[in-house]
Protein backbone atom coordinates (compact mmCIF):
# COMPACT_ATOMS: atom_id res chain seq x y z
CA UNK A 1 0.00 0.00 0.00
CA UNK A 2 0.96 3.74 -0.52
CA UNK A 3 2.49 5.58 2.77
CA UNK A 4 -0.02 8.14 3.47
CA UNK A 5 2.99 9.73 5.07
CA UNK A 6 3.36 12.42 2.58
CA UNK A 7 4.65 16.47 2.02
CA UNK A 8 3.47 18.74 -0.31
CA UNK A 9 0.86 15.74 -1.23
CA UNK A 10 3.45 13.67 -2.19
CA UNK A 11 5.41 10.84 0.16
CA UNK A 12 8.77 12.00 1.22
CA UNK A 13 11.30 11.32 -0.86
CA UNK A 14 13.98 9.36 0.94
CA UNK A 15 17.82 9.03 0.21
CA UNK A 16 18.92 6.01 2.65
CA UNK A 17 22.63 4.93 3.70
CA UNK A 18 22.83 1.49 3.96
CA UNK A 19 27.24 1.82 3.46
CA UNK A 20 26.98 0.87 7.52
CA UNK A 21 25.91 -2.64 7.30
CA UNK A 22 28.57 -4.85 7.96
CA UNK A 23 29.47 -8.20 6.19
CA UNK A 24 28.47 -10.54 8.64
CA UNK A 25 24.84 -8.59 8.94
CA UNK A 26 24.87 -8.45 12.42
CA UNK A 27 22.25 -6.08 14.90
CA UNK A 28 22.53 -2.55 12.63
CA UNK A 29 22.39 -5.22 9.75
CA UNK A 30 19.45 -6.88 10.98
CA UNK A 31 17.84 -3.10 11.88
CA UNK A 32 18.81 -1.84 8.19
CA UNK A 33 17.08 -5.12 6.14
CA UNK A 34 14.53 -5.18 8.56
CA UNK A 35 13.25 -1.83 8.15
CA UNK A 36 14.24 -1.48 4.21
CA UNK A 37 11.94 -4.38 3.59
CA UNK A 38 8.83 -2.83 5.18
CA UNK A 39 9.77 0.11 3.95
CA UNK A 40 9.37 -1.01 0.37
CA UNK A 41 5.90 -3.01 1.19
CA UNK A 42 4.72 0.48 2.03
CA UNK A 43 5.48 1.76 -1.13
CA UNK A 44 8.27 4.51 0.18
CA UNK A 45 9.58 6.92 -2.08
CA UNK A 46 13.47 5.56 -1.72
CA UNK A 47 16.69 5.74 -2.95
CA UNK A 48 19.02 3.45 -1.07
CA UNK A 49 23.02 3.41 -1.43
CA UNK A 50 24.59 0.87 -0.37
CA UNK A 51 28.01 -1.54 -0.62
CA UNK A 52 28.92 -2.70 -4.16
CA UNK A 53 28.71 -6.44 -2.82
CA UNK A 54 24.96 -5.25 -1.28
CA UNK A 55 23.77 -3.86 -4.03
CA UNK A 56 22.13 -6.75 -5.91
CA UNK A 57 20.90 -7.82 -3.01
CA UNK A 58 18.98 -4.64 -2.28
CA UNK A 59 17.68 -4.58 -5.67
CA UNK A 60 15.88 -7.82 -5.00
CA UNK A 61 14.59 -7.30 -1.59
CA UNK A 62 13.24 -3.41 -2.03
CA UNK A 63 11.30 -4.00 -5.44
CA UNK A 64 10.93 -0.26 -7.01
CA UNK A 65 13.34 1.22 -4.73
CA UNK A 66 16.10 2.86 -6.46
CA UNK A 67 19.29 1.10 -5.23
CA UNK A 68 22.84 2.68 -5.50
CA UNK A 69 26.49 1.11 -5.25
CA UNK A 70 28.41 3.56 -3.35
CA UNK A 71 32.14 3.89 -4.28
CA UNK A 72 34.65 0.87 -3.80
CA UNK A 73 36.35 2.73 -0.99
CA UNK A 74 33.51 3.04 1.16
CA UNK A 75 34.35 -0.45 2.28
CA UNK A 76 36.90 0.63 4.38
CA UNK A 77 35.47 2.84 7.49
CA UNK A 78 37.78 5.88 7.17
CA UNK A 79 37.09 6.16 3.51
CA UNK A 80 33.51 5.83 4.18
CA UNK A 81 33.18 8.65 7.35
CA UNK A 82 34.92 10.58 4.37
CA UNK A 83 32.48 10.06 1.83
CA UNK A 84 30.12 10.32 4.25
CA UNK A 85 30.40 14.15 4.64
CA UNK A 86 31.58 15.25 1.02
CA UNK A 87 30.00 12.73 -1.65
CA UNK A 88 26.62 11.34 0.51
CA UNK A 89 24.88 15.04 0.45
CA UNK A 90 26.17 15.45 -3.30
CA UNK A 91 24.54 12.11 -3.74
CA UNK A 92 21.24 13.47 -1.87
CA UNK A 93 21.24 16.22 -4.34
CA UNK A 94 21.36 13.99 -7.47
CA UNK A 95 18.39 11.84 -6.38
CA UNK A 96 16.32 14.46 -5.49
CA UNK A 97 16.25 13.80 -1.52
CA UNK A 98 14.07 15.69 1.01
CA UNK A 99 15.27 13.89 3.31
CA UNK A 100 18.64 12.08 4.13
CA UNK A 101 18.53 9.25 6.83
CA UNK A 102 21.59 7.66 8.20
CA UNK A 103 20.95 4.54 10.34
CA UNK A 104 24.45 3.97 12.52
CA UNK A 105 24.87 7.28 15.08
CA UNK A 106 27.47 9.29 12.76
CA UNK A 107 25.76 11.93 9.53
CA UNK A 108 26.95 14.85 7.22
CA UNK A 109 27.68 18.11 9.37
CA UNK A 110 26.10 20.00 5.81
CA UNK A 111 23.42 18.56 3.41
CA UNK A 112 20.97 20.48 1.66
CA UNK A 113 18.32 18.36 3.15
CA UNK A 114 17.02 17.55 6.48
CA UNK A 115 19.50 15.14 7.99
CA UNK A 116 17.99 12.12 10.41
CA UNK A 117 19.98 9.97 12.27
CA UNK A 118 19.43 6.92 14.31
CA UNK A 119 21.14 6.20 17.94
CA UNK A 120 21.00 3.16 19.08
CA UNK A 121 22.44 3.71 22.51
CA UNK A 122 23.86 5.28 25.16
CA UNK A 123 25.69 2.59 26.70
CA UNK A 124 28.39 4.79 25.42
CA UNK A 125 28.14 6.94 28.61
CA UNK A 126 25.72 5.04 30.65
CA UNK A 127 28.66 1.85 30.26
CA UNK A 128 31.80 3.65 29.52
CA UNK A 129 34.02 0.62 30.97
CA UNK A 130 32.74 -1.95 28.86
CA UNK A 131 34.39 -0.06 25.46
CA UNK A 132 38.38 0.08 24.48
CA UNK A 133 39.04 4.46 24.63
CA UNK A 134 39.16 4.94 21.34
CA UNK A 135 36.04 3.16 20.17
CA UNK A 136 34.28 5.12 23.02
CA UNK A 137 35.43 8.79 22.31
CA UNK A 138 34.45 8.36 18.58
CA UNK A 139 31.27 7.14 19.32
CA UNK A 140 30.68 9.77 22.17
CA UNK A 141 31.39 12.25 19.59
CA UNK A 142 29.44 11.30 16.94
CA UNK A 143 26.32 10.90 19.26
CA UNK A 144 26.83 14.77 20.06
CA UNK A 145 27.34 15.56 16.99
CA UNK A 146 24.46 14.28 15.78
CA UNK A 147 22.04 15.25 18.48
CA UNK A 148 23.33 18.36 17.58
CA UNK A 149 23.10 18.48 13.67
CA UNK A 150 20.12 16.23 13.06
CA UNK A 151 16.82 17.26 12.23
CA UNK A 152 15.12 14.42 14.20
CA UNK A 153 16.95 11.62 15.78
CA UNK A 154 15.32 7.97 15.96
CA UNK A 155 16.08 6.10 18.81
CA UNK A 156 14.51 2.33 19.21
CA UNK A 157 13.63 2.14 22.75
CA UNK A 158 12.22 5.03 25.13
CA UNK A 159 15.13 3.60 27.38
CA UNK A 160 17.73 5.55 25.35
CA UNK A 161 15.66 8.02 24.46
CA UNK A 162 15.53 8.91 28.13
CA UNK A 163 19.19 7.85 28.88
CA UNK A 164 19.62 10.59 25.90
CA UNK A 165 17.55 13.26 27.76
CA UNK A 166 19.13 12.68 31.10
CA UNK A 167 22.82 12.90 30.29
CA UNK A 168 23.17 15.27 27.07
CA UNK A 169 20.16 17.14 27.49
CA UNK A 170 18.89 15.94 24.35
CA UNK A 171 15.92 18.15 22.53
CA UNK A 172 12.79 15.48 23.30
CA UNK A 173 10.99 17.33 20.90
CA UNK A 174 13.14 15.94 17.93
CA UNK A 175 13.11 12.37 18.85
CA UNK A 176 11.25 9.83 17.60
CA UNK A 177 11.29 6.12 19.22
CA UNK A 178 10.67 3.49 16.88
CA UNK A 179 10.81 -0.02 18.50
CA UNK A 180 12.53 -2.93 16.05
CA UNK A 181 10.67 -5.83 14.57
CA UNK A 182 11.52 -8.86 14.14
CA UNK A 183 11.23 -10.95 10.93
CA UNK A 184 8.88 -13.15 11.79
CA UNK A 185 9.53 -15.56 8.95
CA UNK A 186 13.36 -16.19 9.57
CA UNK A 187 13.05 -16.16 13.46
CA UNK A 188 9.96 -18.87 14.09
CA UNK A 189 9.41 -21.67 16.27
CA UNK A 190 11.32 -24.41 14.97
CA UNK A 191 10.54 -27.71 14.14
CA UNK A 192 12.08 -31.08 15.19
CA UNK A 193 14.04 -30.99 12.42
CA UNK A 194 15.52 -27.93 12.13
CA UNK A 195 16.49 -28.27 16.02
CA UNK A 196 18.10 -31.92 15.04
CA UNK A 197 20.34 -30.42 12.03
CA UNK A 198 21.77 -27.99 14.35
CA UNK A 199 22.61 -30.49 17.04
CA UNK A 200 24.74 -31.81 14.16
CA UNK A 201 26.03 -29.32 12.92
CA UNK A 202 27.14 -28.40 16.52
CA UNK A 203 28.05 -31.84 17.14
CA UNK A 204 25.97 -31.74 20.75
CA UNK A 205 23.76 -34.90 19.60
CA UNK A 206 21.76 -35.41 22.42
CA UNK A 207 23.32 -33.04 25.12
CA UNK A 208 20.97 -30.38 26.45
CA UNK A 209 22.54 -26.64 26.06
CA UNK A 210 22.29 -23.38 26.89
CA UNK A 211 22.10 -20.64 24.16
CA UNK A 212 23.88 -17.55 23.78
CA UNK A 213 23.78 -15.39 20.30
CA UNK A 214 26.13 -11.93 20.05
CA UNK A 215 28.75 -10.04 19.86
CA UNK A 216 31.46 -10.91 22.19
CA UNK A 217 31.80 -7.02 23.80
CA UNK A 218 32.56 -7.03 27.24
CA UNK A 219 29.22 -4.82 27.20
CA UNK A 220 27.39 -8.63 26.71
CA UNK A 221 28.90 -10.21 30.03
CA UNK A 222 29.94 -13.51 28.40
CA UNK A 223 32.47 -14.04 31.49
CA UNK A 224 29.96 -13.61 33.74
CA UNK A 225 27.50 -15.95 31.79
CA UNK A 226 30.26 -18.56 31.41
CA UNK A 227 31.38 -18.93 35.43
CA UNK A 228 27.12 -18.53 36.31
CA UNK A 229 26.76 -21.36 34.01
CA UNK A 230 29.85 -23.51 35.48
CA UNK A 231 27.94 -22.50 39.28
CA UNK A 232 24.46 -23.63 37.83
CA UNK A 233 25.48 -27.00 36.11
CA UNK A 234 28.27 -28.50 37.92
CA UNK A 235 27.30 -31.56 40.00
CA UNK A 236 24.75 -32.22 37.76
CA UNK A 237 23.76 -35.92 36.54
CA UNK A 238 23.74 -34.29 33.05
CA UNK A 239 24.53 -31.09 33.00
CA UNK A 240 23.81 -28.95 29.78
CA UNK A 241 26.27 -27.72 27.51
CA UNK A 242 26.80 -24.10 26.92
CA UNK A 243 27.02 -22.72 23.37
CA UNK A 244 28.60 -19.31 22.48
CA UNK A 245 27.99 -18.31 19.09
CA UNK A 246 28.36 -15.26 17.39
CA UNK A 247 31.40 -13.06 16.22
CA UNK A 248 34.69 -12.85 18.06
CA UNK A 249 34.60 -9.08 19.90
CA UNK A 250 37.21 -7.86 21.89
CA UNK A 251 36.57 -8.93 25.58
CA UNK A 252 40.00 -11.03 26.57
CA UNK A 253 38.07 -11.96 29.85
CA UNK A 254 36.32 -14.48 27.78
CA UNK A 255 39.61 -16.81 27.13
CA UNK A 256 40.28 -16.45 31.04
CA UNK A 257 36.60 -17.59 32.06
CA UNK A 258 36.87 -20.56 29.36
CA UNK A 259 40.33 -21.45 30.96
CA UNK A 260 38.85 -21.93 34.32
CA UNK A 261 35.73 -24.52 33.38
CA UNK A 262 36.23 -27.69 34.76
CA UNK A 263 37.07 -30.67 32.27
CA UNK A 264 33.95 -32.12 32.47
CA UNK A 265 31.74 -29.86 31.53
CA UNK A 266 31.10 -28.73 27.36
CA UNK A 267 31.63 -25.04 26.30
CA UNK A 268 31.24 -24.83 22.73
CA UNK A 269 32.24 -21.49 20.78
CA UNK A 270 31.32 -22.14 16.83
CA UNK A 271 31.56 -18.89 16.01
CA UNK A 272 29.04 -17.33 13.41
CA UNK A 273 25.85 -19.76 12.68
CA UNK A 274 24.02 -20.07 9.67
CA UNK A 275 21.28 -17.21 9.18
CA UNK A 276 18.92 -20.64 8.38
CA UNK A 277 20.43 -22.37 11.82
CA UNK A 278 19.25 -19.26 14.00
CA UNK A 279 15.51 -20.35 15.04
CA UNK A 280 16.64 -24.12 15.58
CA UNK A 281 19.72 -23.00 17.84
CA UNK A 282 17.73 -20.73 19.81
CA UNK A 283 14.35 -22.84 19.97
CA UNK A 284 16.00 -25.92 20.97
CA UNK A 285 18.16 -24.34 23.48
CA UNK A 286 16.92 -25.30 27.26
CA UNK A 287 17.59 -21.51 27.94
CA UNK A 288 18.97 -18.57 25.51
CA UNK A 289 21.25 -16.53 27.81
CA UNK A 290 21.28 -13.07 27.34
CA UNK A 291 22.55 -10.87 30.74
CA UNK A 292 23.59 -8.17 29.13
CA UNK A 293 25.19 -5.32 31.14
CA UNK A 294 22.60 -2.52 28.96
CA UNK A 295 20.97 -2.46 25.52
CA UNK A 296 19.62 0.49 23.38
CA UNK A 297 17.03 -2.14 22.49
CA UNK A 298 18.02 -5.96 22.93
CA UNK A 299 17.19 -7.75 19.21
CA UNK A 300 18.62 -10.98 20.58
CA UNK A 301 16.66 -11.70 22.98
CA UNK A 302 13.50 -10.74 20.94
CA UNK A 303 14.84 -13.24 17.82
CA UNK A 304 15.24 -15.95 20.83
CA UNK A 305 11.31 -15.22 22.02
CA UNK A 306 10.27 -15.32 18.51
CA UNK A 307 12.31 -19.07 18.60
CA UNK A 308 10.22 -19.93 21.39
CA UNK A 309 13.03 -20.00 23.63
CA UNK A 310 12.69 -19.08 27.24
CA UNK A 311 14.79 -16.20 27.85
CA UNK A 312 17.07 -15.07 30.88
CA UNK A 313 18.18 -11.46 31.03
CA UNK A 314 18.71 -8.59 32.65
CA UNK A 315 16.68 -6.06 33.95
CA UNK A 316 19.10 -2.96 32.18
CA UNK A 317 17.93 -0.09 30.02
CA UNK A 318 15.97 -1.00 27.31
CA UNK A 319 16.03 -5.18 27.85
CA UNK A 320 11.92 -4.45 30.13
CA UNK A 321 10.93 -3.10 27.25
CA UNK A 322 11.16 -5.99 25.08
CA UNK A 323 10.85 -8.49 27.79
CA UNK A 324 7.81 -7.42 29.43
CA UNK A 325 6.86 -10.30 31.94
CA UNK A 326 7.65 -13.19 29.26
CA UNK A 327 11.31 -13.33 29.86
CA UNK A 328 13.12 -14.76 33.26
CA UNK A 329 15.36 -11.69 34.98
CA UNK A 330 18.44 -11.83 36.87
CA UNK A 331 21.50 -9.73 37.99
CA UNK A 332 24.60 -9.42 36.55
CA UNK A 333 27.24 -11.14 38.63
CA UNK A 334 28.20 -14.66 38.38
CA UNK A 335 26.36 -15.51 41.38
CA UNK A 336 23.70 -14.33 40.39
CA UNK A 337 23.49 -15.79 37.13
CA UNK A 338 24.13 -18.70 38.45
CA UNK A 339 21.57 -19.01 41.18
CA UNK A 340 18.69 -18.23 37.92
CA UNK A 341 20.10 -20.11 35.83
CA UNK A 342 20.29 -23.05 37.71
CA UNK A 343 16.66 -22.52 39.03
CA UNK A 344 15.42 -22.12 35.54
CA UNK A 345 16.69 -25.58 34.99
CA UNK A 346 15.14 -27.06 37.27
CA UNK A 347 11.65 -25.91 36.74
CA UNK A 348 10.66 -27.07 32.96
CA UNK A 349 7.31 -25.89 33.82
CA UNK A 350 8.60 -22.29 34.02
CA UNK A 351 10.66 -23.07 30.70
CA UNK A 352 7.36 -23.71 29.19
CA UNK A 353 5.85 -20.89 30.22
CA UNK A 354 8.36 -18.26 29.17
CA UNK A 355 8.70 -19.68 26.06
CA UNK A 356 4.95 -19.58 25.19
CA UNK A 357 4.90 -16.06 26.85
CA UNK A 358 7.88 -14.75 24.82
CA UNK A 359 6.57 -16.52 21.17
CA UNK A 360 3.45 -14.60 21.94
CA UNK A 361 4.83 -10.91 22.97
CA UNK A 362 7.52 -11.41 20.18
CA UNK A 363 4.13 -10.61 17.47
CA UNK A 364 4.05 -7.66 18.92
CA UNK A 365 7.15 -5.89 17.79
CA UNK A 366 6.46 -5.85 13.57
CA UNK A 367 9.35 -3.70 10.96
CA UNK A 368 5.79 -2.32 9.79
CA UNK A 369 5.35 -0.60 12.87
CA UNK A 370 8.88 0.60 13.20
CA UNK A 371 8.72 1.95 9.45
CA UNK A 372 5.40 3.79 10.30
CA UNK A 373 7.40 5.68 12.85
CA UNK A 374 10.50 6.59 10.58
CA UNK A 375 8.32 7.71 7.63
CA UNK A 376 6.39 9.94 10.10
CA UNK A 377 9.65 11.20 11.12
CA UNK A 378 11.00 11.69 7.92
CA UNK A 379 7.79 13.56 6.91
CA UNK A 380 8.27 16.54 9.80
CA UNK A 381 11.73 16.87 9.28
CA UNK A 382 10.93 17.78 5.71
CA UNK A 383 8.46 20.27 6.95
CA UNK A 384 10.52 21.57 9.27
Amino acid sequence: MRSELVTGGQATRVLFDATSVPADRGGVGRYVDGLLKALSALDADLAVVCQRTDAERYGRLLGNAEVIGAPAAVAHRPARLAWEQTGLPLLAQQVGAQVLHSPFYTCPLRASCPVTVTVHDATFFTEPEHYDKSRRTFFRSAIKTSLRRAARVIVPSKATRDELIRLLDADPTRIDVAYHGVDHEAFHAPSDDEKARVRARLGLGDTPYVAFLGAKEPRKNVPNLIRGWVAAVTGRERPPALVVAGGSGHDDDIDQAVAEVPADLRLLRPGYLRYADLPGYLGGALVAAYPSHGEGFGLPILEAMACAAPVLTTPRLSLPEVGGDAVAYTGESAEEIGRDLGALLDDETRRLDLAKAGFDRAKEFTWESSAEVHLAAWARAATG
